[in-house]
């Protein structure tokens, strides 16, 4: 690897990456960050949410009653708790969702996603939609998506559903 010092590269006795296996991680680095900005920026642009927002509407719209305990949206987020409470929030003042008690035990709070914020999903899909398409999926034109999907959910470490 250029700009290591070989001294550094072999500290750890780790085996370098070969080239293909360097270029296959840059790529996906770079595509780590530069296509969930370039999504965000879509939506942003056309509905005023964000892809945080976005994903807790996904979330709590396939939930059943349309409801998630917050906690349960941090995890599948991978987000601390106060991050996705702060997401939540500002979805709560616009009136996308709202907070409840859960009936079960009292303690846990729920999302639960209003009419509104349906309407909102539902008017953001087509713009997300098209996005995945043009920046995303277009460009896996003979991959095997299966195996693909795999590899990727196996790095957030959980499956791809």
């Amino acid at each position: 690897m250029r700009g290591i010092p070989a001294e550094a590269q072999h500290e750890e006795r780790v085996q370098p990456l070969d080239e293909a296996e360097e270029r296959a991680w840059r790529a996906f680095a770079r595509a780590f960050i530069v296509v969930p900005r370039v999504l965000e920026a879509e939506l942003h642009a056309a509905h005023g949410i964000t892809m945080t927002e976005y994903f807790v509407l996904v979330n709590l719209s396939e939930a059943p009653d349309r409801a998630l305990r917050i906690s349960d949206l941090a995890a599948r987020g991978a987000m601390s708790l106060s991050a996705i409470s702060r997401v939540v929030d500002a979805l709560v003042r616009r009136r996308l969702v709202e907070r409840v008690r859960c009936p079960s035990d009292g303690r846990g709070l729920l999302a639960v996603l209003t009419d509104r914020g349906l309407d909102a999903l539902e008017t953001a899909y087509p713009t997300h939609l098209r996005g995945v398409r043009e920046h995303v999926v277009s460009h896996l034109a003979g991959v095997d998506l299966d195996a693909f999907a795999r590899a990727v959910g196996a790095f957030a470490g959980g499956d791809a559903e």
